[in-house]
């Protein structure tokens, strides 16, 4: 190895290039030999169902028998590939459509395991949406309740009117056409609509169901969507809670559901003793459970919810809490209060009264001890009293005599003129 900076032979850089130029030549050998495969031909598509497309092709001419023909497909959305590229020997290849975005399904010829010939280019066809952009319902969404009905809502595109008739149509593997939602509502702005999805209880497969969702206007651009039952499904309520206690335990119990099969749901069960904060949760797999060592003076409020078991169906969705069931006794704080403040309040009124009552009663068995000179004073003071009182009568009396004589003689003077005037005009 020449040390760093160490002069080089001027034949060394061509040797290099020499040597990658030998290899690369060695390895683009069979490449540049290969022979390029023929593509399809006469691509085309066609509706089985709603949302469901049919893609055939022929195959392409002059292929060699020693070739392990097969079909290369992929598919595209609004030019971005969707990374669902599937190899088959069949010449169709059956695949959902998106009606509300241009669809491009693009399908090329290879020979599998053969280093001899190359794929064919890609032949492609487009399935372009109609009506205006815009228009199409948005915010799809599906819940499957309890396994009997489907609900789903969806609201109107932006530049759709507001006298939008939209129509919600469905298809499944195993009906024989499609069938349309009749049972509609709008609330808020939110269309909704309902419609009854049962399968046999026995069935562990569900098939995909198709949702077209589209206006009889062609201004309207329809949308298709794919749903997975098994992510929708939504357990009913339970129902008829029932509480027991026996001896330190509270016994719980509710109501399965019929729809479901034997041991496909789970169970959470929410208690507290009348404090939020502090509220418990156990999951159980069978409709009844029991709480030990509870608080036989407090009182204990219960509310149950279903879910779907994961090895049953691949839902997330829980079922709405059960109406609040309580059981045993707890004594309100208010109660506390009231009978605080209550208590001293009665026993400070009542020690007033009795020392009240006490004092009249001690007046009643102890009176007082009369002061003799008091009653003496008493005594004389009422003599001298009714003497003044005599004296100031007589003087009264005397006077009134007198005035009443006084009147009785001026009458009397006063009477006799008007007689002798009476006399001398007679005569």
């Amino acid at each position: 190895m020449d040390p760093p900076g160490a002069p080089r032979p001027p034949g060394a850089p061509l040797r290099c290039r020499l040597f990658l130029a030998v290899c690369w030549v060695v390895a683009a050998g069979p490449a540049a030999g290969a022979k390029v495969l023929p593509p399809p031909s006469n691509l085309d598509y066609s509706f089985i169902q709603i949302c469901t497309l049919n893609w055939t092709w022929n195959p392409p001419e002059n292929v060699s028998s020693s070739c392990n023909l097969e079909y290369s497909s992929d598919i595209v959305i609004d030019e971005v590939p969707q990374d669902k590229r599937e190899w088959s020997k069949s010449r169709f290849r059956v695949t959902d459509t998106f009606l509300n975005e241009e669809m491009r399904f693009k399908v090329r010829s290879e020979c599998k395991y053969d280093n001899t010939s190359e794929p064919s280019r890609w032949v492609e066809t487009s399935l372009l949406p109609k009506g205006i952009p815009g228009t199409a319902a948005v915010d799809l969404s599906c819940v499957w309740h309890n396994l009997e009905y489907m609900v789903c809502t969806w609201r109107p595109g932006e530049n759709a009117s507001s006298d939008t008739n939209y129509m919600l149509f469905y298809w499944f593997d195993g009906l024989k056409n499609r069938k349309k939602c009749s049972n509609y509502s709008m609330q808020q702005g939110i269309f909704e609509c309902i419609f009854n999805l049962s399968f046999p209880k026995v069935t562990s497969i569900y098939p995909a169901i198709s949702i077209l969702i589209r206006d009889d206007s062609e201004e309207i651009r329809p949308v298709c969507a794919s749903k997975n039952p098994t992510t929708l499904v939504k357990p009913a309520t339970p129902r008829r809670v029932t509480l027991s206690k026996i001896n330190d335990e509270i016994y719980v119990e509710w109501s399965e559901s019929d729809t479901f099969p034997e041991n496909c749901l789970f169970y959470e069960v929410e208690y507290h003793n009348g404090d939020l904060d502090s509220a418990h949760i156990i999951k159980v797999e069978n409709n009844h459970t029991s709480i030990p060592t509870v608080d036989p003076n407090s009182k204990y409020i219960f509310k149950v919810r279903a879910k779907p078991k994961p090895e049953c169906y691949s839902s997330k969705l829980y079922s709405d809490w059960s109406e609040e069931k309580s059981i045993g006794e707890k004594m309100d704080n208010t109660f506390y209060f009231v009978l605080i403040i209550t208590i001293p309040l009665i026993v400070a009124v009542s020690t007033i009264i009795l020392l009240v009552y006490l004092k009249r009663l001690k007046v009643l068995i102890l009176p007082p001890i009369p002061d003799p000179r008091e009653i003496l004073k008493r005594m004389f003071g009422e003599q001298n009293e009714d003497a003044q009182s005599y004296a100031k009568d007589d003087s009264v009396n005397a006077y009134d005599r007198l005035t009443k004589e006084e009147e009785i003689h001026s009458l009397v003077l006063t009477e006799t003129p008007a007689c002798t005037n009476f006399v001398k005009e007679n005569q």
